[in-house]
């Protein structure tokens, strides 16, 4: 496996537990509905947040939230949609966000920001 990508799968597994010690309940990790992928879904209470993992090794290039583009987000709102319609419990009044996990990790050590809100699917 790629370094990067193994970075991306660290980064994932550090966003989950920084969930969990937040009280979310994780209801799946990387969720693909066709070509389009999730990495968390998680719950809090009547909240699913939609959340997006980006992680780099170092912020050089920019900050890791800066690289989510227009056509992955319709990507990442085309498959919540399928999770929340097709998923969950078609009584189940959720509202659903779509959140970042910013990650820079590399051997100064690891800055974490969770962003919530941080895009909209209109």
């Amino acid at each position: 496996m790629a370094q990067h990508n193994e970075l991306g799968k660290q980064g994932e597994k550090m966003a989950v537990a920084h969930l969990e010690k937040l009280g979310y309940e994780i209801l799946a990790t990387n969720f693909v509905y066709q070509k389009n992928e999730i990495d968390i879904i998680a719950r809090l209470n009547d909240v699913i947040a939609i959340v997006e993992v980006k992680t780099r090794s170092t912020p050089e290039f920019g900050d890791p939230k800066d690289f989510l583009k227009p056509s992955q987000i319709k990507r990442i709102v085309a498959a919540a949609h399928h999770f929340v319609e097709e998923i969950l419990e078609p009584q189940e009044d959720v509202e659903v966000r779509f959140d970042i996990m910013s990650i820079i990790k590399n051997k100064a050590g690891t800055r974490m920001e969770f962003i919530t809100d941080a895009f909209y699917h209109f």
